[in-house]
């Protein structure tokens, strides 16, 4: 018997850096939603040991891979006597800032729930994914949410308008911990989430792409320059808004027409090799 769970990518609609925590990670604010571009995973019973394969030759496939650390933590915490053969179908970039490795984490808590007869509620699982990852808990529930902390906090909320996503991952990738290690809050820019919030609430697009923004930007830019250049350009051929998604490179652009979203995939295709054409879930 095999079972399936699709490991949604989210992009941050709004980002705010509040201060930086005794604990060393940061205290954060933010609006994020999954869109449909998705890495799939396969679960398999086993006798006892976890086992790892995938199309992707970019990760490991032992105990450093975030999908096997995972579950041996749900293996161990609930003292599971059986194993899983998971396979990862990789989809989403890796080190994009599209929360590749935590939408795999995320799934294996609930594929391995289900494989194992856990029976848990999403809630248990996203407290114990907070242990994995902060975008974890997040991608747990897997719909629009406002989240809080260093990203264990998370609160439902209606789904973001149905829209275009164009996505660009430019080819250098940025690791999140290097975005953090410098980062000087006084310098930061500090967006109006609450209003983003409010405009989702009243399901208006229009209202909630005027208040995008996200406070790493400015950091992840001086790693990678070009994250700009597409910004500029997305704008230029239409796009509503671009914004860098969580620590980046990836920049998205968000429109509600498709043949503007097209027109806009056209124009990057010749810029960067990564561009994908989605839409919100």
């Amino acid at each position: 018997m095999s079972l399936y769970e699709k490991a949604p990518a989210k992009i941050n609609l709004c980002l705010n850096v509040l201060r930086k925590r005794e604990d060393g990670f940061h205290e954060m604010e933010m609006l994020m939603t999954p869109i449909d571009l998705a890495d799939r995973l396969t679960f398999s019973l086993l006798d006892r040991e976890i086992s790892l394969d995938s199309n992707s030759s970019f990760m490991p496939l032992d105990e450093r891979n975030i999908v096997y650390k995972t579950a041996q933590l749900l293996k161990d915490t609930y003292q599971v006597t059986q194993g899983a053969d998971i396979y990862i179908e990789k989809n989403i970039p890796i080190a994009a800032g599209l929360g590749g490795g935590s939408s795999d984490a995320a799934a294996t808590l609930r594929g391995l729930n289900r494989l194992w007869n856990l029976e848990l509620s999403l809630d248990e699982l996203a407290r114990l994914g907070e242990q994995i990852g902060s975008d974890v808990p997040f991608c747990v529930y897997n719909q629009t949410a406002f989240v809080s902390g260093r990203g264990e906090i998370v609160e439902p909320i209606q789904p973001f308008p149905k829209a275009w996503v164009i996505l660009v991952k430019p080819p250098k990738g940025i690791s999140s911990w290097t975005v953090f290690k410098d980062l000087d809050i006084s310098q930061l820019l500090s967006y109006e989430i609450q209003a983003m919030r409010e405009a989702i609430e009243n399901h208006s697009f229009k209202d909630a792409v005027r208040y995008a923004g996200n406070a790493l930007e400015v950091q992840a830019v001086k790693q990678n320059p070009l994250i700009i250049e597409v910004k500029d350009k997305m704008l230029k051929f239409g796009a509503d808004t671009a914004l860098m998604s969580g620590t980046g490179p990836t920049v998205y652009g968000l429109t509600q027409n498709m043949k503007k979203a097209q027109r806009i995939v056209n124009g990057l295709k010749g810029f960067c090799k990564e561009v994908y054409l989605v839409r919100t879930l």
